[in-house]
Formats: C-alpha cells, structure tokens, sequence
C-alpha cells in the first residue's frame, strides 16, 4: 500500500538541527503500530506539483504554519485536490492545516478561535468509536498545536472526536474513506515541548507555557491512534 504525503508544512526552521523533518513524523505515525506501507511526498510547499489523483491509493494532509483564509499559491488547487479525492473515494486523512483545510473544502466553516491558542497535551472525548478504532478508550489525549478550528462540519461528516476548546476536534466523513483530526498524533513530547517554547515570545502568556509544559510530561496515546490510523487506511485504500 502506497500512503502519498500531501505536504503543505514543514518543521520551524530553527528546529530543524535538531528534530525531525515532518515526513518521516508521519511515515513513524502510520508504521510503528507493524503495518507494510510505502511512501512519497508531494512537497507542495516548495513548489512541487499535486499527483494525478487517478494513480493515489491513500493521502494524508499535513499541518502547516498556512490557514484556510490565508493566499499561497496552492491553496485553490489544494481545495479542488481535495474535492476530486473525495469525489473518487480515496482513503484520505488529514491533520490540523489538513483537518482543517478538508472541513473548509467539503462546505464546513475554519476560523481562527477566540479562545486562543490550544497547545500542549488536550484530551478528547471519543463521542463515536470508527470501527477502526477499536483500540481507543472514551478519552485519548494528544498533543494540539492551533488557534484555527472547524467552527461548523460539513454537512457529509459527523465528529467522532470532541472536547470542551475543539468541538469538531475530529470528523469522520460519510463515506467511510476520509477522517480528520486537529490534533498532532505525529508529535512527541519532546517536539510538541519545542513548540511551546517558540511561542513563549508574547504569543503565549508564561503561564500558559508552563501550563502547556506541565501538560505534555503526562502519557498521551500516540501509538493507539496511531494504530487506529494506520488500520483505517488497510481496510480503506484501494488497491
């Protein structure tokens, strides 16, 4: 099975000497839980052009520092991407930016959320457990980095993932073969650490860096989402 890497982020570039580069965060995601995949990126973020969707068998969406209302130059095309792999029933995943990005293309509403940033370790109420996911308890905590959020779903998806600061935290789409999330089962404590401290120059109040610190020295459920992930896109690509 072939897992094509949308990539419309990349790792900050001060931390690149010393973290991973956002594809392999992925690849480790999908691959720690013992499944067979292979692997590409699209690295659209530099300039490299979408694949002809008639050839894809899974996609994920990345993050990426770039929000639904803002204008790179790949934006537009990214939407109709993601409108033509709906349309031809693609397993298709997409985290935080791809969560979002999804939402906003398949007729749901992102805006940037007046509660602020959501950062550190968040936990989320299962409300729906996707068949997929049989290996997740009523609650799972991950690390979140955003201020974007889908205020309203589409109308073709219901939330599956849910908390008190990110409502439609996770959507599964009608057709069994797209599911989103806002929050980043690809990010270690340690990474997720690093980002806090990149914020903690006003973005952040001390103590809400701290607060977010504390958060992340706590278990989160990496390898069970994980898990359920890679397990929805087996039973989900084609070929």
């Amino acid at each position: 099975m072939k897992i094509t890497i949308i990539q419309v982020g990349q790792t900050p570039e001060p931390m690149l000497d010393r973290y991973e580069r956002f594809e392999p965060q992925y690849q480790n995601l999908l691959l720690r839980s013992g499944q067979d995949f292979e692997f590409e990126t699209a690295a659209i973020i530099d300039g490299e052009k979408f694949p002809d969707i008639a050839s894809l068998q899974g996609i994920v969406i990345t993050g990426s520092a770039f929000g639904v209302y803002d204008s790179p130059p790949w934006i537009d095309d990214l939407r109709e991407f993601i409108v033509d792999a709906y349309a031809a029933n693609i397993a298709m995943l997409g985290i935080c930016f791809g969560h979002q990005i999804m939402a906003d293309a398949l007729g749901g509403k992102v805006e940037k959320s007046n509660k602020g940033w959501g950062i550190g370790r968040h936990v989320y109420r299962v409300e729906q457990k996707p068949v997929f996911m049989n290996g997740i308890g009523d609650e799972i905590a991950i690390a979140a980095s955003h201020q974007d959020q889908v205020i309203v779903a589409p109308k073709n998806a219901e939330v599956f993932m849910a908390s008190d600061f990110t409502p439609n935290a996770g959507l599964i789409y009608n057709n069994g073969r797209v599911i989103s999330m806002q929050p980043h089962p690809e990010f270690n404590a340690t990474y997720s650490k690093a980002l806090v401290d990149r914020l903690d120059d006003g973005r952040l109040s001390k103590e809400q860096a701290k607060e977010a610190h504390i958060s992340l020295d706590k278990p989160m459920n990496q390898a069970e989402v994980g898990a359920g992930l890679a397990q929805f896109f087996k039973k989900t690509v084609k070929g």
